[in-house]
């Protein structure tokens, strides 16, 4: 009895020497000196230290979680233990770096919709904008505030993307539908209605064959480009032009809507080929460049210049989703028809491999997003009615947000510090201050 309590002690005694620092500005700095710490501490023992460090030098100091990296590297086991798989010697100082920890603040009223939510796009800090299988396209303010409907489709809405909100008045957005077309609409933000105001397209997109599962606009707002389950992405002039084109023909006719507007038909400009099943999603990054994913297995980036696929990933599963970002804006992120999502870097020789592999869902990948300000943070949705928040510091999710009743079909950031997502049970849920900067 005697010696296991000594056993006890001995490890309660251990001890490591270490200096917390910081990117954070004052009132989080700590003193920048070392001190002398139990081993076995957790993350949360890490946390009260920090915090009683800060409230040390500041009475009024109200404590808040932290998380903790050494050598770049979240910890996410008791100190020593992460030490040890580490192979990091506890016999110097060591330094441990403090960044707030990410915590869920406020789940707002879900926002219904008639049928399942397919689509969401947050890029816009003024309004999220949603397609559902209704076949309507819906602008919301906030949660349950729905300012405009986009009637029109004959189809549901597979695809949204915002075109170009740099105006402070008219907003162009794109929708992509089973019913083998896009459209494009203009509102604007700043009407103030009494209830939601009906809209419809100013031009038609014409030219795909099958339903169309994605859309994604050109940075400048020129163009857009899809891509559909006839295996072929097309790009597409997002102009108001009713002349006659060499490169793209556009007719007008009216449509008998009450305010008399014509509205426009555009053809495809130019056509890429290469994939041989569903492309499932498109990303327009920079002017030259496209990357789409298909159930084909594969990741492609193409030229858009010269119509030619550069590069393509084969992952061995069909894909639902991509997108890029991270360092250097250059990690490609996708998930599909397993559990896991999977990271590239294909400036790496051999980049058919993953750089990351996160594996915590339980059902199939249906959406993934990099956060726009951060090189570590992504978001990813899947069946399983789950959303996860990962850093690419630790193979543990950060956070997870179990707010939908069924699958989660799509999800996106929106104003930098909420998640916005959308799924089977026919809500928009928007989850706020989750603040990972």
């Amino acid at each position: 009895m005697g010696t296991g309590m000594d056993m006890d002690s001995d490890v309660e005694e251990r001890r490591v020497q270490v200096r917390f620092i910081t990117k954070l500005k004052p009132p989080f700095k700590v003193p920048n000196t070392s001190i002398a710490i139990p081993a076995n501490l957790t993350r949360l023992g890490l946390s009260t230290i920090v915090n009683s460090l800060l409230k040390a030098g500041d009475d009024e100091w109200e404590s808040q979680p932290f998380d903790f990296l050494i050598d770049g590297e979240l910890v996410r086991l008791p100190l020593e233990q992460f030490l040890l798989a580490k192979g990091i010697s506890a016999e110097k100082v060591l330094e441990i770096e403090y960044t707030r920890a990410v915590v869920l603040q406020k789940e707002d009223e879900p926002s219904l919709h008639d049928d399942w939510v397919s689509a969401v796009d947050g890029s816009c800090p003024r309004f999220i904008l949603t397609g559902c299988y209704d076949n309507l396209g819906r602008v919301w303010k906030a949660a349950g505030e729905c300012t405009h409907i986009l009637e029109g489709h004959g189809g549901a809405i597979t695809s949204v993307s915002v075109v170009n909100s740099e105006g402070t008045d008219s907003v162009t957005v794109a929708t992509a539908s089973k019913d083998e077309t896009l459209r494009l609409w203009k509102f604007d933000t700043e009407e103030h209605l009494d209830q939601p105001s009906k809209i419809r397209a100013f031009k038609i997109l014409r030219g795909h064959n099958a339903s169309v599962q994605s859309v994604a606009a050109e940075a400048s707002g020129s163009m857009i480009c899809s891509g559909s389950w006839d295996c072929t992405i097309n790009l597409w002039r997002t102009n108001e032009s009713d002349t006659e084109s060499d490169l793209v023909s556009i007719k007008k006719r009216k449509v008998k809507n009450k305010a008399g507007e014509s509205q426009l038909e555009g053809g495809a400009l130019s056509t890429l080929v290469g994939h041989t099943q569903c492309v499932s999603s498109v990303y327009w990054p920079e002017p030259n460049t496209i990357y789409s994913a298909s159930w084909d297995h594969s990741v492609r980036r193409w030229d858009v210049e010269m119509g030619k696929d550069l590069s393509n990933i084969f992952c061995g599963k069909a894909l639902h989703c991509l997108h890029v970002g991270g360092e250097g804006s250059a990690l490609i992120a996708a998930g599909g028809s397993d559990p896991i999502l999977r990271v590239w870097d294909p400036r790496k020789p051999g980049t058919s491999a993953p750089i990351y592999q996160f594996s915590s869902h339980n059902s199939w990948i249906s959406a993934c997003k990099w956060h726009s300000e951060s090189l570590f943070h992504l978001l990813s949705a899947s069946y399983d009615g789950k959303l996860m928040l990962w850093d690419l510091r630790t193979a543990w999710p950060l956070a997870i947000i179990d707010s939908h009743e069924d699958k989660v079909l799509c999800a996106d950031w929106w104003k930098g510090d909420s998640v916005i997502s959308g799924g089977v049970d026919s809500k928009l849920r928007i989850s706020s201050g989750v603040s990972v900067l």
